[in-house]
């Protein structure tokens, strides 16, 4: 590569952390916003990506820097990233616009419904879940995303074998998932940080190892044989996650609010 192209490339950092491409010029940008989901789902991913090819979803993407650099480095792979905030979507949505990146789409859309009404039985190969909310206030308790009934819609929108990644910093959000998630996959817990991004495959990620914080990571394998009625059979008979959400962790998602740039 020559000294003027090395002049020319853009990289964007955040924490000193790049993310994966490079700003290309304005003519090389890409559309990825999704901005109207079908009035009734579901989505129509061929027509949407323009070809058939494995598809990888991160629930509740922030600002996108896992999804992006999977689709920078996976181009053979389509990503889809939803989040219920409109303002990351739009830094998601701005950086793979940048990038050029034709394999990407981020849409503002709740996870449940997204599973529920929009994404295809057997669609995905990978759904990814980073970091979800542990809610502290007893009151909302019930918008605790991973539960039962979240884990068969995961299963059912994941082609057979196909696989779940799921990370956290709160202990007790942990120990529920650790209990509840071999129900309906062959689960692992991941011992060290993902080899692909020692710094952290998301923001908040790389927050938690500044604040030297432990992260807990797994990931799993859809279960063979398990009939969606099966699983909702079992769905009823796990318990809600019901765990001391430690507040002591609330400065850490206040912090990241009010203070942190997306």
């Amino acid at each position: 590569m020559s000294k003027e192209r090395k002049k020319r490339r853009h990289i964007e950092r955040e924490f000193g952390v790049p993310f994966a491409g490079e700003i290309l010029d304005p003519g090389a940008w890409t559309q990825t916003a999704l901005k109207k989901l079908p009035a009734e789902g579901p989505l129509d991913l061929l027509t949407l990506f323009g070809r058939s090819a494995p598809l990888v979803v991160d629930l509740g993407c922030g600002n996108g820097r896992f999804l992006l650099g999977s689709a920078v480095w996976r181009p053979d792979h389509d990503h889809l990233g939803i989040d219920i905030l409109p303002v990351v979507i739009r830094y998601a949505t701005r950086r793979a616009n940048q990038r050029g990146l034709p394999n990407i789409r981020f849409a503002v859309c709740d996870a449940v419904r997204l599973l529920e009404r929009y994404l295809p039985p057997h669609s995905a190969t990978e759904i990814h879940c980073y970091h979800p909310q542990p809610y502290y206030e007893p009151s909302q308790v019930h918008l605790r995303l991973v539960t039962p009934r979240f884990l068969v819609l995961v299963h059912r929108a994941l082609v057979p074998g196909g696989s779940f990644f799921i990370q956290t910093d709160n202990l007790g959000y942990w120990r529920y998932i650790r209990d509840i998630v071999p129900v309906f996959f062959d689960f692992y817990e991941r011992i060290g940080r993902w080899p692909d991004a020692p710094k952290g495959r998301t923001r908040r990620e790389i927050i938690a190892l500044r604040r030297g914080l432990p992260v807990f990571r797994g990931w799993g394998t859809a279960r063979q044989g398990l009939s969606e009625p099966e699983a909702l059979r079992w769905a009823e008979t796990l318990p809600p996650p019901l765990f001391d959400a430690d507040r002591r962790l609330r400065e850490l998602d206040e912090w990241e609010k009010k203070g942190l740039r997306i």
